[in-house]
Order: structure tokens, then C-alpha cells, then sequence
């Protein structure tokens, strides 16, 4: 069995519960958990002070032991605060001796988009230990393909999507949109050419997706890839003021602004239900008429 190491660089974790069942949950399965008591630590809105939440960060480069996965709490917002007196080199290195299979979204992608910039560091985009362990029920789709991509060194990922004919490889990278956003003009956004880039949010309004879309395509970003990858975009429902402008004629305009294709339909966020990806690794990308396949290599995994 694994040996979990929990973070907590963001937001304090308001549903403690959820928390608390997450470790019951790893450990009945016979999994170890530790740094427990980061989870009710709290300062304001965030889980700790600066202070706190950077060692969670920067102590990941003395920490010894084989197939550690490093765990994030949660997400919210606090991430942004520590990008200037993170280790980076450390963790690096670090990484290069015995990788440790770094895992979480939302805010937490900040940190793994800067360590992909600064020293290719591979780390996994999926789930996280209230939202997703220590959800009322754990689903079994997101189990299933966390596990996938940790244990397995080159994996598959179908879906029934939507989009253009396409078949491409490059380095897979991406996350939730506003933090990716967040760091165009820092150092700690990827340049990533001829990428394969996978794209989530939550609780945006499809405008405002657009717009962060369109910050993208006017930084140059999106015309650098290979393809672009849509996961789910939950909590972006349309009122009555928009008249019929949707998510997805949204993204139709998204379509008819960009000459590379736009595959839609990852099962990818803020849902229950989620795939894990490995941000960084190299990918295989095919889409025909309702199928789409994801193949990936070149991560971390867990040795026997």
C-alpha cells in the first residue's frame, strides 16, 4: 500500500468532515496518511499562515521515503501568495533522485504550473482528499483513473468527445484556467510549443471563460499547441440576459478563432467524477466522430 503526505497551500478546509473521512477512507484501505494535523489548521480564509503553508511546500524536499504521494487538502485560494519563496530548485531536485507523485487541481495549480516552467517537473492534475476521497461517495470512475495514471507507465483515457477530426502528440500541460491565466507575464507559466493544452474551471460564466479563452489566444498561447482539450466548466450555466450565448456556443466561437482543434467533452475539474493527468508527460492524442483517446507516458508512477 501507498504512503499519502497531505498540503495544505491554499484555502482552509471549511468541510472538515469531508476531510476526516478522506484519511478514514486511505487508511481503511490500507494506506497511510500523514501531516494530519495541517487539516484544521486555519489563518483567515487560508490554511495557515504563509509561513505554514510554504513548509508544506518547501519540507517535500527533505522528505525521504519511496512512492510518497503528495496530497493536496484542498483548493480556494492561497497558492499565488507563496510562488516567490517556494523551493523550486530543491524540489527539483528532489524530483530527479526519487520523484514524489505531487496530485491536486484548482488553486493547486499555480504550483504545478510553476514547477513544469522552471524545471519540467511532472506532477498529476486529479483529485483531492475532501472534495474527492472524502466525498460522501467515493466515485469509482475517479478511483479507477487515479490509480491508472499512478501505477501504470504509459495509460489510456476514452471519452466520447466532440470537436474536429485529430490526431497529434506533444507535452501534455494545462489545469484550471483562471490560475493559468494567473501567471501569463510570470515566470511560472509554461512556454510550451506544439503542447497538447487540457483546460477546467468551476463557477465561471461562459463569458468569463471566453474572455480567459481569449487572454490565452491573444497572448499567443493557444496558437502554439498542438490541440486544446476541454474538461467540465461546472457551474457555468447562462441566465436570461444571455439570450440563447451558452457554454457551447461559446466554444463554437472559441472554434471559429483558432486554427487548431478544440476536443471537448474530458470528463477533467471540478466534478466527482474526474481523470487524473500527469502535467508535463508526453501524449497521444486521436479524435474521430464521438471518440476520443488520450494516451500518456513519460510520468512518475509507483514502483514496485
Amino acid at each position: 500500500m501507498s504512503q499519502f503526505h497531505l498540503i495544505a497551500p491554499s484555502g482552509y478546509c471549511i468541510n472538515q468532515d469531508a476531510a476526516w473521512r478522506g484519511v478514514e477512507r486511505l487508511e481503511a484501505s490500507g494506506h497511510r496518511v500523514a501531516n494530519q494535523t495541517i487539516i484544521p489548521r486555519r489563518l483567515q480564509r487560508f490554511a495557515g499562515t504563509e509561513q505554514q503553508r510554504v513548509a508544506d511546500i518547501n519540507d517535500l524536499v527533505t522528505l525521504t521515503g519511496k512512492n510518497q504521494i503528495i496530497l493536496a487538502v484542498r483548493g480556494g485560494y492561497g497558492a499565488s501568495r507563496l510562488l516567490e519563496t517556494i523551493d523550486w530548485a530543491g524540489l527539483a531536485k528532489r524530483q530527479q533522485r526519487d520523484p514524489l507523485l505531487i496530485c491536486g487541481h484548482s488553486d493547486f495549480t499555480a504550483i504545478q504550473l510553476g514547477l513544469l516552467a522552471l524545471h519540467n517537473v511532472i506532477t498529476f492534475s486529479g483529485p483531492m482528499l475532501a472534495g474527492n476521497f472524502g466525498a460522501p461517495t467515493l466515485d469509482d470512475f475517479t478511483q479507477t483513473h487515479f490509480w491508472r495514471a499512478l501505477q501504470n507507465d504509459t495509460f489510456s483515457i476514452e471519452w466520447q468527445g466532440d470537436g474536429p477530426q485529430c490526431d497529434c502528440e506533444g507535452q501534455l500541460w494545462g489545469g484550471n484556467l483562471a490560475m493559468l491565466v494567473s501567471l501569463i507575464g510570470t515566470p511560472w507559466l509554461p512556454n510550451i510549443e506544439n503542447g497538447i493544452l487540457v483546460l477546467e474551471d468551476i463557477n465561471e460564466h461562459p463569458f468569463r471563460v471566453e474572455r480567459m479563452l481569449l487572454q490565452l489566444l491573444h497572448a499567443g498561447v493557444l496558437s502554439r499547441q498542438r490541440a486544446i482539450v476541454l474538461g467540465s466548466f461546472s457551474g457555468a450555466t447562462p441566465n436570461d440576459y444571455d439570450a440563447g450565448y451558452t457554454l457551447e456556443t461559446m466554444i463554437d466561437y472559441l472554434r471559429s478563432r483558432v486554427t487548431v482543434p478544440v476536443i471537448g467533452g474530458l470528463s477533467f475539474g471540478h466534478e466527482q467524477q474526474t481523470v487524473t493527468l500527469p502535467l508535463g508527460a508526453q501524449a497521444t492524442l486521436t479524435h474521430k466522430t464521438g471518440e476520443s483517446r488520450l494516451t500518456i507516458s513519460g510520468h512518475p508512477v509507483i514502483k514496485a
